[in-house]
């Protein structure tokens, strides 16, 4: 039975909809959603649409065409001040790699270790903290197959972490652990095959060397046994190359991002993402865990996470079943 909560966001939704590229638009908006209205740092109960902004200024301070409305079409509007990165790690070429849960050199193929191309990028400001050539690591998520049933095993991850700018081809190396680690030409696990940065999905994957044995499984996790569509309320856990295992709630289905992915690929906007809030204190994810998997209570896969705040206390994530129509694979179980 619909609850009274998934009513009133119900009715909110098409609202939602209907303003949040008006809303995008206006100067330091980096997201909208639908969320309880905070007021002096309280809960009030009232369901709305919240606008994130990097900054909340004061009202003498915002032009009068950039000015947020108190409401639109009766639904109140909230504004949050919060901003939105991707969660790839990059680090200069020569730089000493420090140690982290990446470094780990797993002899098996299988989610929430560290993967990233073997190829460097040029990087030079804004994009990165001062120009030179950069190696760039995210998380291997799981393992998925084509499917037309050819018995192909591919390693899923995000398009930001794999394909990383416009630069990128079929057939770029990726290895295992990320350069960034300490791998290098030597450690490739397979080779970029196909990917997917759209309206909703932010996913890539590498087409794994048939010598290298693999498992449908995730460290600390265990094996993955499908999908599930993702429910407000349910608990996930995530194993990225950074945080490791972490364990949050799915707080929405219906956020929207604009994020800025440089590198020749410019602002893209994510629509009807899932947001997770982390349980228990700590962060959800960091830098590195891009490509992990979010799986719920009965180890099933509900979302790819991409993305998170800049305190890590909240994470997001495209909805599993997108990713896989969209790259045209199916998740090995």
């Amino acid at each position: 039975m619909t609850s009274a909560d998934e009513l009133v966001r119900s009715g909110i939704r098409p609202v939602k909809r209907r303003v949040e590229d008006d809303l995008l638009a206006l100067r330091g908006v980096v997201g909208v959603d639908i969320a309880e209205k905070i007021t002096a740092g309280e809960r009030t109960g009232q369901l709305g649409i919240t606008a994130y902004v990097r900054e909340k200024l004061p009202l003498a301070r915002i032009a009068p065409g950039e000015v947020l409305p108190a409401e639109v079409e009766g639904v109140a509007v909230d504004v949050v001040a919060d901003e939105f990165v991707l969660h790839r790690a990059l680090l200069a070429q020569d730089a000493e790699f420090p140690d982290a849960r990446g470094a780990e050199r797993h002899k098996v193929v299988l989610g929430g270790i560290s993967m990233g191309p073997a190829r460097s990028i040029l990087l030079c400001p804004p994009d990165a903290p001062r120009t030179g050539e950069y190696v760039i690591v995210g998380t291997l998520g799981a393992l998925v197959t084509d499917r037309s049933g050819n018995g192909q095993v591919m390693g899923l991850t995000t398009f930001h972490a794999a394909c990383v700018d416009d630069a990128w081809s079929v057939g770029d190396s990726m290895v295992h652990p990320s350069r960034a680690d300490g791998g290098g030409q030597d450690d490739s696990i397979g080779t970029l095959c196909r990917a997917a940065l759209s309206g909703s999905v932010d996913g890539a994957a590498a087409l794994l060397v048939t010598s290298h044995p693999h498992r449908a499984s995730i460290v600390d996790i265990g094996p993955i046994t499908g999908t599930a569509v993702a429910t407000r309320g349910a608990v996930v856990r995530k194993r990225g190359r950074t945080t490791g295992l972490t364990m949050g709630l799915i707080t929405s289905t219906d956020a929207t991002l604009k994020i800025d992915y440089r590198d020749g690929l410019g602002v893209r906007v994510l629509r009807n993402q899932l947001r997770v809030e982390v349980v228990g204190g700590g962060v959800m994810g960091d830098y590195g865990d891009s490509g992990a998997v979010l799986v719920d209570v009965d180890n099933r896969v509900v979302g790819l996470y991409f993305a998170g705040n800049l305190s890590g206390t909240a994470a997001f994530a495209n909805p599993i079943d997108r990713v896989l129509d969209e790259l045209d694979v199916e998740l090995i179980t």
